[in-house]
């Protein structure tokens, strides 16, 4: 039965983390485009699912891959396989508050 398990494949999804404000938990958007069953145009539909990151690596904005496992909790169906690209971190100087302050002023 071991082999049976080893065997087969999970199911994987690539989206974008939305949400790492809960601990050890992301919330990833996958995007998928569809034709309309009615009028065939292509339609692209959005899902989010929740996803176990043990090391909380992933941040706000990466793509990454998600991989089915079992129930972790209510919401929680998936684990994170891959960190597929990281986004951008923009920083903002705080020379660059204090002078946004003085135009307000």
């Amino acid at each position: 039965m071991s082999d049976q398990q080893s065997n087969t494949r999970k199911n994987e999804k690539v989206g974008e983390v939305v949400s790492t404000k809960m601990a050890k938990t992301i919330v990833v958007e996958v995007t998928r485009r569809v034709p309309h069953p009615y009028y065939k145009r292509v339609v692209t539909r959005r899902k989010k699912f929740y996803a176990h990151d043990e090391e909380n690596t992933a941040k706000l904005g990466d793509t990454v891959r998600i991989i089915e496992s079992r129930p972790l909790s209510r919401l929680k169906r998936w684990r994170l396989g891959e960190i597929v690209r990281r986004a951008a971190q923009v920083s903002v100087a705080p020379e660059s508050f204090d002078a946004i302050e003085a135009e307000k002023e």
